[in-house]
Order: C-alpha cells, then structure tokens, then sequence
C-alpha cells in the first residue's frame, strides 16, 4: 500500500488540521479556546467541528456552566488512529 491512501482528506483543510493538533495535546477543549488558538470565526469553526463530528473523529459535550452554555471537544480513539496515520503518511512523503 503506497502512501498516499494513508492521507486523510477530512484533514485537508488547515482548520480541521489545527483542530485535531490541539485535541491531541489536550484531553478536551471548549469552543472558545479552539476559536481563540486557531484565531477563527464562530462559523469557520463549527462548520469545521460539524465535518469532524460526522466523521466520529471528535466527541462533542455539551452543558451548562451557571447559565452559560459550553460545548467541549475530544478526540475519539477512532479519530486519534486516522489522524496518527495521516501525521505518518505526511512524515514518509517529507521523507522522500
């Protein structure tokens, strides 16, 4: 298998990218901080989060903190094996 069929296309875009990047590092992350770490606009965002959510590469919680609503994310063990296979594919291309 060459590697290219390890390349993600849910990947592609820089945002999703960004994304999965800081749910790697972190256990979760709010809305909030994921719009103010990859400096995007509330739509940008969700739109992005909406496309990672379908593909269950991200679990999404929702609650009330006060009355203030929060939405958190993380990363499903199916979207930290695609996402570690497509960092991979990306390193053996570079390598090339």
């Amino acid at each position: 298998m060459g590697i290219i069929e390890n390349i993600n296309k849910v990947f592609d875009h820089r945002i999703r990218l960004g994304i999965m990047s800081i749910l790697m590092v972190n256990e979760d992350a709010d809305f909030n901080r994921l719009k103010e770490l990859l400096d995007v606009t509330d739509g940008n965002l969700a739109s992005h989060l909406k496309s990672l959510e379908k593909e269950k590469y991200i679990h999404v919680e929702k609650q009330f903190i006060g009355r203030k609503p929060n939405t958190r994310y993380s990363t499903t063990p199916l979207g930290k094996a695609e996402f570690k296979k497509h960092i991979e594919a990306l390193e053996k291309l570079l390598r090339k």
